[in-house]
């Protein structure tokens, strides 16, 4: 065993891998570089980011803007408590007035989405008390810690029941998922019963405070609503005073095409949370930007939430620099050029593979859905299969994929292509040309039934 191999193997063996049982965390592969849209490894071999990492890497690696603004402020103000005011801050909230909606007026910069979802269930819960309710939907993710984790719809949050690290109060709604439709109906003539029903939902429970959706669903399928269901869902909340929470943590910052996700629906939420790619993902950082409404009622009651790393300094500094990179990005027409071009590769691919159930998505934002029987849905894997310890065929594909120097995000019945909103043409063409190698994989183990593939984002127009 090389020195650097015992060195890994050391790491492995005295750290925590997070959302995962240890014994699987043995050798993880060391990654010495990052450009552009790749990564390299110890052996000098490159990959190219199809996932943008966790789906934060918005401006791919090394953007030297980005970096600047973090070394600068590193040598200028590294730190300082979040009781005074920086420059850096400062800066921050200016840009981020002049890209998010005109009624957010008042933020607070903390360091994870999960920080930024449950600042905003304090905020909600204090506001509108004594409703307390908070309604999510199965399809989601909004964090690890107590309340966050508890709005999670996805099997990270069974874990956290199991011991007890759940806050009471929130109730799971029906998925906007056209392709396994909870109800079982079809698009136009549902009449879009999934939001609908959140009317019946928060008259019968009562005590309801808000709503929390990813505008477009991430981690658990890219699932893009019909075109009526956030108006409906606004009219809802209005009309019973509930508030719309916003998670654009993955899906902001030109993710889908838009500053913000919500944008494709003319709607404004009461809060957006988002994260990820506000600062490239060179800093930890995340954002709560909430209404008037809410910043009013805070002006007589204490905002009783903070952190030591609230508003700190390294963080906030990269904000002003990553949007106007991105401004400057989208305004070349680059990612509008690649995303037209990737959709229409993705069309093709999933025509050709018959594990290729449902293909979906906008922007830089999509997924395949690997299914065994395309007439019949029936999935490879479930959702209770993803922590079992079963080798998933998603991971399969995946992993052949990494063999082919493509990372590619798994979960448990999609794969994320989410790449930096940076890639060309022929970056994609070659990211997709070693997919299509994988997914042979998953082919030989579908039934051929001669049903045509689905593409469920057609729903979403």
């Amino acid at each position: 065993m090389s020195e650097t191999a015992k060195r890994i193997t050391e790491f492995a063996a005295h750290s925590y891998h997070t959302w995962s049982r240890q014994k699987a965390w043995k050798s993880p592969m060391l990654i010495k570089d990052a450009e552009g849209i790749y990564f390299i490894d110890d052996k000098g071999k490159r990959y190219i980011d199809l996932s943008s990492q966790l789906m934060c890497s918005n401006l791919g690696h090394k953007n030297k803007a980005v970096i600047e603004a973090i070394v600068k402020q590193a040598e200028k103000l590294p730190y300082i408590a979040p009781g005074f005011a920086t420059e850096a801050a400062i800066e921050a909230i200016e840009a981020l007035r002049a890209v998010m909606p005109k009624e957010m007026t008042k933020f607070f910069i903390s360091t994870s989405g999960t920080e930024a979802n449950e600042a905003a269930i304090k905020m909600v819960r204090q506001a509108c008390h004594p409703a307390y309710k908070v309604i999510s939907r199965y399809r989601s993710y909004h964090g690890s810690t107590a309340a966050s984790i508890s709005l999670t719809g996805d099997p990270r949050r069974w874990y956290a029941e199991t011991a007890r690290f759940t806050v009471p109060g929130v109730r799971f709604a029906p998925d906007s998922y056209c392709y396994r439709c909870p109800f079982e109906l079809t698009y136009p003539q549902c009449r879009v019963q999934c939001a609908g029903y959140l009317d019946y939902m928060i008259r019968e429970e009562g005590n309801v405070a808000a709503i929390i959706v990813e505008p477009i669903v991430g981690t658990n399928g890219r699932l893009i609503p019909p075109p009526e269901y956030y108006p409906i869902l606004r009219r809802i909340c209005d009309e019973h005073n509930v508030m719309l929470i916003a998670d654009e943590v993955m899906s902001g910052w030109f993710r889908t095409g838009t500053a913000f996700a919500m944008e494709h629906w003319k709607v404004t939420p009461d809060i957006i949370t988002t994260a990820k790619g506000a600062s490239a993902a060179y800093s930890p950082l995340a954002i709560t930007a909430t209404s008037d409404k809410i910043a009013q009622f805070f002006e007589e009651e204490v905002f009783c939430h903070g952190h030591t790393y609230a508003f700190h300094p390294l963080s906030a500094a990269p904000i002003p620099a990553a949007i106007k990179e991105l401004k400057k990005l989208m305004a070349s027409g680059l990612p509008q050029r690649v995303s037209a071009h990737m959709k229409n590769r993705l069309y093709e691919l999933a025509e050709k593979h018959i594990c290729i159930g449902d293909v979906r998505g906008i922007g830089h934002f999509w997924a395949l859905e690997l299914v065994k029987n395309r007439k019949s849905k029936e999935p490879f894997d479930s959702k209770a299969d993803k922590f079992s310890g079963k080798t998933l065929m998603t991971g399969r594909v995946s992993g052949d994929a990494m063999q082919r120097g493509v990372y590619i995000s798994p979960w448990y019945d999609t794969l994320v292509i989410a790449p930096p909103l940076i890639i060309t043409e022929t970056q994609v063409d070659e990211a997709l040309s070693a997919i299509d190698k994988s997914l042979e994989i998953a082919d030989k183990e579908a039934a051929d039934t001669g049903a045509t593939v689905s593409h469920s984002t057609e729903y979403g127009k």
